[in-house]
């Protein structure tokens, strides 16, 4: 893996942020809860990779590396009795750092704040009703972060304007505004990775330590030799979280797809999976909701099936495809509710007829895996594919007869994600291998045939349904 590499994406909707966010306060208690919880889970960490024969103790004899010069050199550190330090020294030392509102108090701080540049630093940090967020997970080699992204489309400037550390490798992210501990609606980001469990974190807070919630548990299934009779029924997943949909009709449905074979659906008012779907036979690797049929869920798989489950019913009522290779993205035409779209790894974009068994048509669209599916926002029929290839194209598939409209060479690497802009029409953003996030308009391209063809193109107006809750008593059985 290169040094850094944007891994999945999600937009936020404008207007959804606060304009200023919180900041987090820890005192010395909840410092010492979390620093006693993170040694509790690597302790755990620890102990289960040495069940799974992950960890190889290795034994290093005196005088084999640097002889007794590194031993002299390493003596004054007196490791041998590292660990019988008085317990809680750090905590105290972390606990007690003085922190001054502002510079001006701080007596260490000689050289005092420039007024000018701290009214430059307040304005970057507020959130305008005009800017377009993207989030962002990136993972680097000896860290998993995740990024909010600033994007200005009058001033086509992009920046950070916060980040955490998250846990483990991000492999995807779903954008929602149902807040398990809130009334109202929030602005929160859901986080599958190549652990079991599902992060939710609160894109309204800065410098959080630990996320909101977490649904399921990060320990991977344990193996058939260490299993007790005594551990408590395992909820949630087994394997890595592939993909992400939340459900905008239904706002307390979260929906993920795992390595494990299955499909989730998560009461995230109660924090627990209310139904698994098991129609798969290998890794689920795509899934999403329908936009305006609140019980209608497509996924695709390892196995080259593309799967619709009716999920009132979803054990009885399916109904599968068969590609030419392994699904790698699948999405909805909102402006055609009875058409979706599907990618495979060997380059194929297929379009489908919910009506039929058939494809409406089939595009040979990269000569490699087709990583990033994309439709406009607004404009019916532009479509934008990214690949592994290193390329972006862009395509018309408006009245299901597909043209290639532009070819780009992105300088990113392989590219690994791509999602449109829901407030505007032209504006995509990708990531790849390397170069981080890149945001990038449709018009920009300097293609008059681009332009012809889409900005004049009538825009529909999409159907709309009131989102809602349904309770548990509602939602279909496991």
């Amino acid at each position: 893996m290169t040094s850094s590499v944007v891994t999945c994406l999600a937009w936020v909707p404008r207007g959804v942020a606060k304009a200023v966010p919180d900041k987090v306060q820890v005192d010395k208690e909840e410092l010492q809860r979390l620093i006693k919880e993170t040694s509790k889970s690597l302790k755990e960490l620890e102990e289960e990779e040495k069940e799974e024969g992950d960890v190889e103790d290795v034994e290093m004899e005196g005088g084999a590396v640097g002889g007794e010069d590194a031993e002299d050199d390493l003596a004054e550190f007196d490791l041998d009795n590292y660990d019988d330090d008085p317990a809680g020294s750090l905590i105290g030392n972390l606990a007690s750092l003085t922190v001054y509102a502002s510079n001006e108090d701080d007596p260490y701080i000689t050289v005092k704040d420039d007024e000018e540049l701290e009214e430059e630093e307040r304005e970057a940090f507020t959130i305008k009703q005009t800017d377009n967020l993207v989030i962002v997970g990136r993972a680097e080699e000896d860290c998993s972060i995740l990024e909010v992204y600033i994007y200005s489309e009058e001033e086509k400037v992009q920046y950070v304007h916060h980040d955490l550390i998250l846990p483990a490798f991000p492999l995807a992210l779903e954008w929602m505004n149902f807040d398990p501990g809130e009334d109202k609606p929030g602005n929160l980001v859901a986080v599958g990775s190549v652990t079991p469990g599902i992060d939710i974190w609160d894109l309204d807070v800065v410098d959080s330590l630990e996320p909101v919630v977490t649904l399921g548990s990060h320990k991977k299934k344990p193996s058939k030799k260490k299993k007790k009779a005594s551990a408590a029924p395992r909820v949630g997943h087994t394997e890595a979280v592939l993909d992400l949909s939340w459900n905008r009709l239904v706002r307390n449905i979260l929906a993920s797809a795992s390595a494990d074979h299955t499909v989730a659906l998560w009461d995230l008012s109660q924090g627990k999976p209310v139904t698994t779907l098991t129609q798969h036979k290998d890794k689920v690797q795509t899934l999403e909701w329908h936009p305006f049929e609140a019980q209608s869920l497509l996924s695709g798989g390892f196995d080259k099936h593309a799967v619709l489950y009716d999920c009132r019913s979803p054990g009885d009522t399916h109904k599968s495809w068969v590609l030419n290779g392994e699904v790698e993205r699948v999405m909805w035409n909102h402006f055609s509710p009875f058409h979706f779209l599907a990618s495979t790894d060997n380059g194929f974009v297929y379009n489908m007829d919910i009506r039929t068994d058939k494809p409406v048509f089939t595009l040979s669209a990269h000569p490699q895996s087709v990583t990033g599916l994309s439709l406009s926002s607004a404009v019916p029929g532009c479509l934008v594919t990214t690949s592994s290839d290193k390329t972006l194209k862009v395509w018309d598939i408006q009245d299901n007869k597909p043209a290639l409209m532009l070819q780009k060479e992105m300088k990113m690497g392989g590219l690994t994600c791509a999602r449109s802009c829901p407030d505007s029409p032209f504006l995509f953003a990708m990531g790849g291998e390397k170069d981080s996030l890149r945001v990038w308009n449709v018009m920009d391209s300097g293609n008059t045939s681009v332009q012809t063809r889409f900005e004049g193109r009538p825009r529909p107006e999409l159907p709309t349904q009131t989102p809602s809750e349904v309770s548990t008593a509602e939602q279909p059985e496991m």
